[in-house]
């Protein structure tokens, strides 16, 4: 029995996969309308997404055979809702981000942060926070965390593993820390060692206060490792390009709503989720301070000449390694100087309060833009293909004197293929085929038809409702296959029930980014996980809390600031010319139409 059980379990994905259609069979052959033929398959993609029985990607895929073969939309329609401007911002984001990683320019910030704010028990993990949700604003949350990781524990080596006869002037080589790049100074450091321990062994110490030492320690490394995985996923909502997820939200809106006038953009995004992400980032750090460290202020602020010893060990192992990358090379300030003309060319671009450059010089007969943030990050990702990584000249290959060789560029396509995510690109375009799927069969309207009930609740319990069911779906399985799933869905409720669809799809695309609670939820998760010193109910226990507090936060937001930048209050046009009849309810009982 218990190896037909064990038989079962080894071949459960191939038996959700032949299984799973049939067991779904009776909805389109009971109910024959396209409606049901498209609920039928989002239902299955959505439990293939769910149990990742098949890659996603390859999940993705279905509405290429199934939309044609059911009637719903043509081949050619469908594939073309594989590659919008919304990949297009993604492959140009991705481009600089592996553009900053490949250079190392992302080490460099991080350890020249560490430096400025200091190695304090509680200002520590707040540097830690602070940098890798600036790094994760523009790079991967996975690379981001790869790299904050090992750092985060080999600085936590030297406050908790130093001897008390070490001379904390120079510390001591981590090799975890150096990130499997070679230290000049190994031999150096390896002689001040064995100086060291001719100083004497450290002086006995009682084995109670060892044992509250070690309970410390490791509630501190704890701390450590959850806020770095945190702070990934909360840097992420910052930005357009940050998460996936915030991708989803913005091509989904696009391809239901095409009149909406570019509403979502990087600029709009940026003024409506960085300052939830600064007050999430602040709270979730006042709770792991709590949760790990306690309020003890004179552990946590570094009193006492132990831990100033200790603190200018790990301080020196920072110092040492900033110092080991050297000046900035070439390639490191050509992309810098690309990456910030990005960022500069993205706000300026049609930022809604003043005229921006695109609208000036290359606008449409209405006026609005017509390069979009997908345009500039394909042109500088364009950039990074043409800029030498030296400074332009000759030189001669190493053992071939003879022969002479230019430069290589800043970005070539072998980094490319390696490390591109291709599988995100053909996510999103999957998640735009159902949006659109849905549209064209009617099952969005359908849908909207049967939530009209939801009219008489407030719309702020509607929000936070929606965003807590989002952050607890999340947890169990891929945050942008949730987006993928609830968009379309929300977007057609909104409609059904007269309010603005950015007042849902908003918070809960957030929301999305909320999976602090399981190893399994987020890749950084699992990263910070795999380092040892944490069970599944420590990280239970610290992200529970953080989801309510997110969840609150996310609320607060989209009830203040963001109401006069998305025009909240009013049912806007764009949105009503989906609908079958007129809405004149609004969050304040007033129409106000967006321009």
């Amino acid at each position: 029995m218990a190896t037909c059980w064990q038989g079962l379990w080894a071949y459960r994905f191939y038996l959700i996969v032949f299984l799973l259609p049939i067991f779904l069979l009776p909805l389109p052959i009971l109910i024959p309308t396209k409606e049901a033929y498209c609920a039928y398959t989002i239902i299955l993609m959505a439990l293939l997404w769910c149990t990742e029985a098949l890659p996603l990607a390859i999940t993705a895929f279905l509405p290429i055979v199934m939309f044609p073969m059911m009637g719903i939309m043509g081949a050619s329609v469908v594939s073309t809702e594989y590659l919008k401007d919304s990949n297009m911002l993604f492959i140009g984001g991705m481009l600089v981000a592996l553009a900053v990683e490949h250079w190392n320019l992302h080490k460099r910030i991080a350890l020249h942060v560490l430096l400025t704010i200091g190695v304090r028990p509680s200002l520590l993990i707040l540097g830690f926070m602070v940098v890798t949700a600036f790094l994760s604003m523009w790079i991967s949350n996975t690379a981001t965390t790869a790299m904050m990781v090992p750092i985060a524990h080999a600085v936590l080596d030297q406050l908790h593993e130093m001897p008390t006869g070490m001379d904390v002037e120079e510390g001591s080589n981590n090799p975890a820390f150096e990130l499997q790049e070679p230290s000049p100074q190994k031999e150096e450091t390896e002689l001040d060692e064995k100086d060291n321990k001719q100083d004497g062994p450290a002086p006995p110490v009682p084995l109670e206060s060892r044992a509250q030492r070690n309970e410390e320690q490791l509630r501190f490394t704890q701390g450590m490792s959850l806020c770095v995985c945190y702070s990934a996923s909360i840097g992420g909502i910052a930005t357009l390009t940050g998460t996936t997820t915030n991708l989803v939200l913005q091509g989904q809106v696009n391809s239901l709503f095409p009149q909406n006038g570019n509403v979502v953009n990087f600029a709009s995004w940026f003024f409506f989720a960085f300052p939830a992400m600064v007050i999430l980032l602040l709270l979730s750090w006042v709770w792991l301070q709590f949760l790990f460290l306690g309020f003890n202020f004179r552990k946590n602020c570094g009193l006492g000449d132990q831990m100033r010893k200790q603190e200018r060990a790990a301080f020196e192992v920072i110092r040492r390694e900033h110092k080991l990358l050297g000046p900035m090379t070439f390639a490191e300030k050509a992309v810098t100087i690309l990456f910030v003309l990005l960022v500069v060319l993205w706000f300026t671009r049609e930022p809604g309060f003043f005229t921006g450059w695109g609208n000036l010089a290359f606008s449409d007969e209405n006026g609005k833009s017509m390069p979009s943030d997908g345009t500039v990050a394909i042109l500088i990702g364009v950039i990074l293909f043409i800029v030498p990584s030296k400074i332009p000249g000759l030189t001669q290959k190493p053992g071939k004197p003879g022969k002479l060789k230019a430069p290589p560029a800043l970005l070539n396509w072998k980094i490319v293929k390696e490390k591109m995510p291709w599988n995100i690109v053909l996510l999103l375009g999957g998640g735009f085929a159902l949006a659109k799927g849905s549209e064209e069969s009617g099952l969005s309207k359908w849908l909207g038809d049967k939530l009209t009930p939801l009219e008489s609740v407030p719309p702020p319990a509607i929000a936070f409702i929606l965003c807590l069911m989002i952050a607890t779906f999340t947890e169990c399985t891929s945050n942008v296959a949730t987006t993928t799933i609830f968009l379309p869905i929300l977007a057609s409720m909104s409609q059904a029930i007269c309010i603005n669809p950015l007042y849902i799809m908003l918070p809960c695309t957030l929301s999305s980014s909320l999976a602090f609670m399981l190893p399994v939820a987020t890749p950084p998760n699992a990263i910070a996980f795999s380092f040892g010193g944490l069970k599944v109910t420590d990280m239970a226990r610290a992200g529970f809390m953080l989801n309510i507090i997110g969840v609150l936060v996310i609320t607060l937001a989209i009830n203040t600031w963001s109401i006069p930048m998305f025009d909240l209050h009013g049912f806007p046009s764009w949105a009503q010319s989906n609908t079958t009849g007129f809405c004149g309810v609004s969050l304040a009982n007033v129409t106000t139409p967006s321009p």
